[in-house]
């Protein structure tokens, strides 16, 4: 084995016991994970907004934002249900430096695990308690689950982890919303196997243990775009595209057919303004077609305070991994959104 030990050992009970939700601020967001699970189950029509920083790296500028989010979520609450992204395991694609908050909980310093779990936990905790909004975090490694499961409202299952059984058996027992992304390679086939499978009971080893899980029937599917063998983009939240994914909910007899389209990534090819487009066009073939109207209504939206990325942590609030959409072009989409839903 060529693994060397590292560091002390973490106590995960004991970092969870500073930031777990009590009171008031468990009320309200056990409120808001019982009506994104009416979303997902189609009792409740209103549009699922997954949206913020592609990665959560710096406290205080992912907290401005959702200051500013949590206000805008009351203007349009009637319409559009908003979950926050802060994906605190994201790493830049190539796994070139950045590893995200987990890893580096301070860009000017040297990567430490343990200060990045409290990292983690306490900027989940700051955003549920200090501005009412609830949210998503991407289940990179499934073996992480722990420390965040009670927060966390939404899970992701990664272009490159769906493929993986691990993170499909894990998502069969998590107790809220997992979206189970597209490989790159764009196979339908294996992102609803992924879903099925975290749909259905499992039984596995966990954490050194045999465990069961009873299936989660909030599993379901984000459309985010394909790479070619040339290493072209080719989105997939076209019109064909869509009653392809809702057929195959179909002949799968897959619980809760929902659809969120990725408006970035190889939808977009990392072109940021085009999440624009995408949601516009989108939102015309819903009104085009009644099957893709039930089914597709959510959207995944990478957005932060200041429009594209940078390489360095210099501009305040603007990524340093994938490009997003500003806070002056996000506030004008979902005021876009909101008013023309039910024209």
């Amino acid at each position: 084995m060529a693994f060397i030990e590292k560091g002390q050992k973490i106590d995960i009970e004991q970092i969870k016991s500073r930031t777990r939700l009590t009171g008031q601020a468990l009320a309200h967001k056990n409120k808001r994970d019982q009506e994104l699970a009416e979303i997902l189950s189609g009792e409740d029509e209103r549009i699922l907004l997954v949206i913020g920083p592609c990665s959560s790296d710096n406290e205080e500028a992912v907290l401005e934002y959702a200051r500013r989010l949590s206000e805008l979520q009351k203007k349009v609450a009637d319409k559009i249900f908003m979950v926050m992204r802060v994906y605190t395991a994201k790493p830049r694609t190539n796994g070139d430096g950045y590893k995200g908050l987990v890893h580096q909980p301070d860009t000017s310093k040297a990567p430490s695990l343990i200060n990045g779990l409290q990292a983690v936990r306490q900027l989940h905790y700051r955003v549920i308690t200090e501005t009412g909004l609830t949210t998503a975090d991407e289940m990179l490694y499934p073996s992480n689950l722990v420390l965040v499961d009670d927060l966390v409202s939404y899970h992701a299952v990664g272009a490159r982890s769906v493929e993986d059984q691990e993170h499909r058996f894990v998502a069969s027992g998590i107790g809220a919303p997992v979206g189970m992304k597209n490989p790159t390679s764009g196979n339908l086939g294996v992102m609803f196997n992924a879903v099925y499978a975290a749909q259905n009971k499992q039984t596995f080893l966990f954490h050194g243990q045999e465990v069961e899980t009873s299936g989660n029937s909030l599993a379901h599917v984000i459309l985010r775009g394909a790479t070619n063998e040339y290493g072209k983009n080719i989105p997939n939240f076209y019109y064909e595209n869509m009653l392809d994914a809702i057929s195959y909910y179909e002949k799968m007899g897959l619980e809760n057919p929902f659809i969120v389209i990725d408006t970035n990534h190889d939808n977009s090819g990392k072109q940021y303004l085009e999440q624009i487009r995408i949601v516009r066009q989108t939102l015309l073939n819903r009104d085009w077609n009644e099957k893709i109207k039930r089914a597709v209504r959510g959207f995944m939206i990478e957005s932060y305070l200041e429009d594209g990325r940078q390489n360095e942590p210099e501009v305040f609030g603007k990524s340093i991994t994938d490009p997003c959409l500003g806070w002056d072009n996000t506030v004008q989409l979902i005021e876009e959104i909101y008013n023309t839903l039910d024209k």
